[in-house]
């Protein structure tokens, strides 16, 4: 039996990856910094509830004692993630940003990953087969964004690039430094969630696809790459 966790999961893509995970046979653990929320997302799901707030570093460590008193943990999805939109929806452009405005999304997106990774990586050492998920964006490819005429060129914001960016550097260092996990980072695509306030052009059953692929891979898989549902991507 496989146990997986994934953070973020009350809602959006972990929810939807926790959906088919479970239906592939995954024991899944819904990953919710909110008690409630987490439990009937999990009760709706056949999943198991747990508290997690990736931005808390006592919520995170028991979240992994939790986990290890149940018996251990086969695959990490970092899916828990912010963009930073402003409240009439936009994003923070280069002229207004600052550091203040982009601590939030690396406190979230890059240091809450490396906090979850450095609390689980003992469970996952035990595992005979490891995979971590990291799920990340296409506005994390510097070749992408630096493509004129592309929707990717136009995005005007930075920090949730940046550090998106930063997870994908994440993910390769990883992936290098724990070579018997299979370590990667996905790209969903421009999905309809709430981080972007519904304004993504895919639905949560197409963004999860290449989640769920990654989550899924065997050790022969691939490690260390960049990925979406048509296949690698550019950094």
């Amino acid at each position: 039996m496989t146990t997986t966790l994934i953070t973020g999961a009350n809602k959006g893509l972990g929810f939807e990856t926790a959906r088919r995970l479970v239906a592939a046979g995954h024991t899944v653990y819904v990953g919710s910094r909110d008690a409630e929320r987490g439990r009937r997302a999990a009760e709706r799901l056949g999943a198991r509830p747990l508290l997690i707030d990736v931005t808390d570093e006592e919520s995170v460590t028991a979240a992994a004692k939790r986990v290890e008193v149940d018996g251990g943990l086969d695959v990490l999805v970092n899916n828990a993630g912010i963009e930073g939109r402003t409240p009439r929806g936009g994003v923070v452009g280069a002229a207004e940003l600052t550091a203040d405005l982009t601590r939030p999304l690396f406190e979230t997106n890059v240091f809450g990953t490396v906090r979850v990774l450095h609390a689980f990586l003992p469970l996952l050492a035990r595992s005979a087969a490891p995979v971590v998920v990291n799920v990340s964006s296409g506005l994390a490819s510097l070749t992408a964004v630096s493509s004129a005429g592309t929707p990717t060129y136009a995005y005007p914001g930075v920090a949730y690039p940046a550090s998106k960016a930063a997870l994908n550097m994440v993910t390769v260092q990883y992936a290098k430094a724990f070579p018997g996990m299979r370590i990667n980072a996905v790209e969903p695509g421009y999905t309809a969630t709430d981080l972007n306030g519904h304004t993504g052009t895919q639905t949560v059953e197409e963004g999860a696809e290449i989640i769920v692929r990654m989550a899924m891979t065997g050790p022969e898989g691939p490690t260390g790459g960049y990925f979406d549902a048509e296949g690698p991507l550019p950094w």
